[in-house]
């Protein structure tokens, strides 16, 4: 069953082919099988997925069944479940038991989604590889001497593995896109507000946002449809009618207009990646759209911009871990400031600290206009580059990333080489534009990305895009050897 899409499972189910329970047993098992070698999976909440599979059954007997009833997925642990851990990757959370349940935890309950278990992740979000996680690395299940990518590694690997046909992710600076990428499957972030942030840990909350990993386009777009919608809790949430995705997936894309950023094309893009992305727009090309070149001149600013304007909302954010109110406690403190600096030295890792460090640096007295009022200018000169190309084309294409997956450990020793891994993402969510990555080929064995963006709420646009690319090829079907049977 695991090399069904949610369309195939869904007809299943309502045949009465198989039972939510019997689905969620069968993905329950290869979980217990396969995630020991791939470690993508941190808890495993069998007992209460079995109890929802069978409600979910009795709704599917009723004629009661919605969006996604009895089927499976795996969660991004950032999300807030009630009564099961939410450790968001880290020491300082690793006893933390969520008293209520995130916006998107609920609306996939009511689509009647079956949640196997929470996922492994970069330690609250923060890194590109999934090595920074306190419950240890993720492994690449095309090659498990290599990174996942990060921070939603333990999602993307778990879907290509097809422990679970969709998990849930979010996306900072690319934790989405990039992690589809390494891994060879489909990942979508929706434009800034859509999905919301109500119970998602924050990290940088003018970036984060929550959205879906899936095998193929079709089936992301069924659970981003699930997650999206407006939320009165959330402040940043759009208030704005949900489409259905997937109605649209078959539209004609014959003169639709594809541009090509020349900046990412150049200098630092592996030839063999580049190889797949030429490849691809010719692809394109024979299902009628038109490809044209197009220039994003600030582009080589996104990411130090990046890496002031996300830092310095993660010192904020985490500043609530303190070791009073929930987390990670240092043991006997001698007074209030031992408690605070024992407890956040000792809950959280060294890449955490290194960002708290240089967002408090940058938010300090002397230094917000020098660093952070300039990273906000530049970034709405990014956004006004990205106005200006959509004037001309429909479709921004290029690589995800600029290679394939590295290995575990080859770049923790340099955090700005590991920086340079969503160089091609980060622009997407410092405009807060939607973009998603799907599988466009293999470059010595491992997969490659191919990242589309989009303008705002062009999310049925991109899903369409991507679907009519997958109907004429088949890299969206390949499942890892190891993890085929």
């Amino acid at each position: 069953m695991f090399q069904k899409t949610i369309s195939e499972l869904a007809k299943g189910l309502r045949a009465g082919e198989f039972s939510s329970v019997e689905l969620a047993q069968s993905f329950l098992a290869r979980i217990q099988a396969h995630d020991p070698q791939l470690n993508s999976v941190v808890t495993v909440t069998a007992e209460a997925a079995l109890a929802a599979a069978g409600a979910a059954d009795e709704r599917l007997s009723n004629g009661d069944a919605v969006l996604l009833t009895g089927i499976p997925y795996l969660h991004k642990d950032i999300f807030c479940t009630e009564g099961v851990r939410t450790a968001c990757g880290s020491r300082m959370l690793d006893s933390f038991e969520a008293p209520y349940d995130a916006t998107v935890t609920l609306k996939l309950k009511e689509a009647g989604a079956v949640m196997l278990g929470k996922t492994n992740m970069d330690e609250f979000a923060m890194g590109s590889s999934n090595e920074t996680s306190f419950y240890g690395p993720v492994k690449n299940p095309w090659d498990l001497e290599r990174v996942p990518g990060g921070s939603s590694g333990g999602s993307a690997a778990a879907v290509a593995a097809r422990l679970a046909p969709l998990a849930t992710g979010t996306d900072t600076g690319g934790s989405i896109r990039q992690p589809a990428a390494l891994c060879g499957i489909t990942g979508i972030k929706p434009t800034y507000g859509r999905v919301s942030r109500y119970g998602m840990i924050a990290f940088a909350s003018s970036l984060d946002q929550g959205g879906a990993f899936a095998a193929s386009a079709a089936d992301a777009a069924l659970l981003l449809e699930a997650m999206c919608g407006f939320d009165e809790r959330d402040s940043t949430s759009l208030d704005r009618p949900v489409e259905a995705y997937s109605e649209r997936l078959d539209d004609g894309i014959d003169g639709l207009r594809i541009g090509l950023p020349k900046e990412y094309f150049g200098e630092g893009l592996d030839p063999g990646v580049a190889a797949a992305i030429d490849t691809a727009v010719g692809e394109f090309e024979k299902l009628g759209a038109v490809v044209r070149d197009i220039s994003l001149p600030n582009s080589s600013l996104a990411v130090p911009a990046y890496y002031v304007v996300a830092p310095a909302e993660c010192s904020s954010n985490l500043s609530r871990m303190d070791g009073v109110r929930f987390g990670y406690r240092c043991e006997d403190p001698r007074d209030l400031e031992d408690l605070y600096m024992r407890s956040r030295g000792e809950g959280f890792g060294a890449e955490v600290k290194r960002r708290i460090m240089v967002g408090t640096y940058a938010l300090s007295a002397g230094y917000y206009d020098a660093y952070y009022l300039k990273a906000q200018q530049v970034r709405r000169l990014i956004r006004e580059d990205f106005a200006q190309a959509f004037a001309e084309v429909d479709i921004i294409l290029g690589p995800t990333t600029p290679t394939t997956a590295f290995k575990l450990g080859e770049k923790a020793d340099d955090p700005v080489t590991m920086y340079l891994s969503d160089i091609y993402t980060i622009a997407v969510n410092l405009a807060g534009l939607p973009g998603m990555s799907i599988p466009a080929g293999f470059a010595g064995g491992l997969p490659v990305g191919l990242h589309l963006v989009g303008d705002y709420f062009a999310e049925s646009r991109l899903l369409n895009v991507a679907h009519r690319y997958q109907q004429a090829t088949d890299w969206h079907t390949r499942v890892p050897a190891a993890f085929g049977a």
